[in-house]
């Protein structure tokens, strides 16, 4: 039998698994770039509250990732350990997914961020006990290292063509939705459902085209405490830890304030002349050709200034999607192979932070350099993404190879209550500066210079400062890619040798 550090994965298999984050893309996406706006402008909620539900609604549902690690690493099926979670959530995670976004008729507003907390609170809850399995299932599969990047670079393919779609089509299918009468609650309403439908259909595909093939040491005992200790002691997991959590505070305030920026911060009519020199535009009402035909079924057509800021906006998101997808397809597994995860991330993310802070720069009406910075940006963090996930599968072989246990399960939902606090904080921050600078919410079209400035700030400098840290704490993360493979060999040695 060959060696499961030799064993090869199908494109079939790496497909499958990457629709399974597809279908958590069609959740993630949604809670990162617009859920603190929907709370503000269809919810009605002041920026400050609809950030204390957000950071409410994250810590409680990141409290509950370590336990779902402990039950999954205790999880004992025929189809594995992971696997079976994938299908066991498919449905209630949909469910609570349309939940979040529907108001089910309460007006008085205490309640309404009542009602917003506690289906925020059971989404995030069922989030991980989806995406911990979902992300442990990852580092199960193989313990081949260009595999194992392998399948995280399909996967964010997979990712960005979602992020594509959720950041893209959202804004115009709400629109569509909302009919003649511009119900924004209904346009949700309908657009969540849609997502919640094919997330389930993905997930189910996820669990039917995958297989567990790393099983923990034979002779490992069930230690709760042992796991505990044997993970959160390793320097690579604790400087995973700080990483993602600062990555996700950026990621969440910056997604969640272009929103901001691109409707109050830039100027309409410059956004609406800049959407005409690339044809998205149609005074007439026209709809003539083909193409033409299609982006206003999907609402990608501007007929005035007025809707500059959904198609903009939008074409934004799209535009960030693609380059990230040519960045994950064509640098990432290339730089990593060449120079190492460790060293790759670092660089990059360096750039992303200088390319975001540079957001600061563009005046109004200054549009080009906006969407030209939107390039760079996207460009240099690509490469990132794939690899954040597959270095967490390295610090769960790192365990292993330390103490000669492994807990994927634990480690993985550690690194996730990184990401839901990261989450929660940065959509908390975002929501408090912006009441801080007098962000008057309930869709008000004018806001006022402060709160400009405010919006301004929380897309550009403070999340450039946030991801600088990131990069000062990856630079104490101690597997290089020499290391990498040096401990590789070794756990297919001891693998080989327990076989035998």
């Amino acid at each position: 039998m060959r060696e499961l550090a030799l064993q090869k994965i199908s494109f079939g298999e790496k497909v499958g698994y990457s629709l399974g984050d597809v279908a958590a893309n069609l959740v993630f996406q949604i809670m990162l770039i617009f859920q603190l706006k929907f709370y503000t402008d269809v919810f009605g909620l002041e920026g400050a509250v609809a950030g204390s539900v957000f950071l409410i609604a994250c810590f409680i549902g990141a409290c509950f990732d370590p336990l779902v690690g402990v039950i999954c690493d205790r999880t004992k099926t025929r189809w594995g350990k992971y696997r079976p979670w994938v299908l066991w959530t498919a449905l209630p995670f949909s469910v609570f997914y349309i939940l979040a976004f529907y108001n089910p008729g309460i007006e008085e507003k205490g309640l309404v961020a009542l009602y917003a907390t506690v289906s925020y609170v059971l989404l995030i809850i069922l989030y991980a006990f989806n995406s911990i399995p979902y992300s442990s299932l990852g580092g199960v599969m193989t313990g081949n290292i260009k595999e194992r990047t392998s399948i995280n670079a399909v996967r964010f393919v997979a990712v960005s063509i979602a992020q594509f779609v959720v950041q893209g089509l959202t804004l115009p299918l709400v629109n569509k939705f909302s009919g003649e009468e511009r119900d924004m609650q209904q346009g949700w309403t309908m657009t969540i459902t849609l997502f919640a439908l094919v997330a389930f259909v993905f997930l189910v595909i996820t669990f039917l085209s995958t297989r567990e093939r790393i099983q923990p040491p034979p002779t490992q005992q069930k230690n709760l405490r042992e796991d505990i200790r044997s993970t959160i002691s390793s320097i690579p997991w604790r400087c995973m830890f700080f990483v993602v959590l600062f990555i996700f505070i950026t990621i969440s305030m910056w997604g969640a304030s272009m929103n901001f920026y691109f409707q109050h911060d830039l100027d309409q009519q410059s956004l609406y002349d800049f959407l005409g020199k690339l044809g998205l535009t149609d005074p007439n009402h026209e709809k003539t050709g083909v193409g033409a035909f299609i982006l206003s079924t999907f609402h990608l057509i501007a007929y005035s200034p007025a809707d500059a800021y959904f198609i903009g906006f939008s074409l934004f998101n799209m535009t960030n999607a693609v380059v990230q997808l040519l960045g994950i397809v064509f640098l990432s597994q290339y730089l990593a192979n060449k120079y190492g995860k460790k060293q790759t991330f670092v660089v990059c993310l360096a750039l992303t932070a200088i390319f975001t802070a540079m957001f600061y720069l563009p005046s109004p009406v200054d549009v080009s350099f906006v969407f030209g910075l939107c390039v760079f940006k996207s460009l240099a963090y690509a490469p990132t993404i794939p690899l954040l996930w597959a270095m967490i599968g390295d610090v769960a072989d790192h365990v292993e190879y330390m103490n000669h246990r492994r807990a994927t399960g634990f480690c993985f939902s550690g690194i996730s209550f990184a990401l839901k606090a990261g989450l929660g904080l940065g959509g908390a921050l975002a929501g408090v500066i912006l009441s801080c600078f007098g962000y008057a919410s309930g869709a008000v079209s004018v806001q006022s210079a402060s709160a400009m400035q405010g919006i301004r700030l929380v897309s550009s400098i403070i999340p450039a400062i946030l991801f600088g840290i990131g990069v000062i704490v990856m630079l104490f993360y101690p597997i290089s890619k020499t290391y990498n493979e040096n401990m590789q060999a070794e756990l297919s040695a001891r693998r080989r040798m327990v076989k035998q």
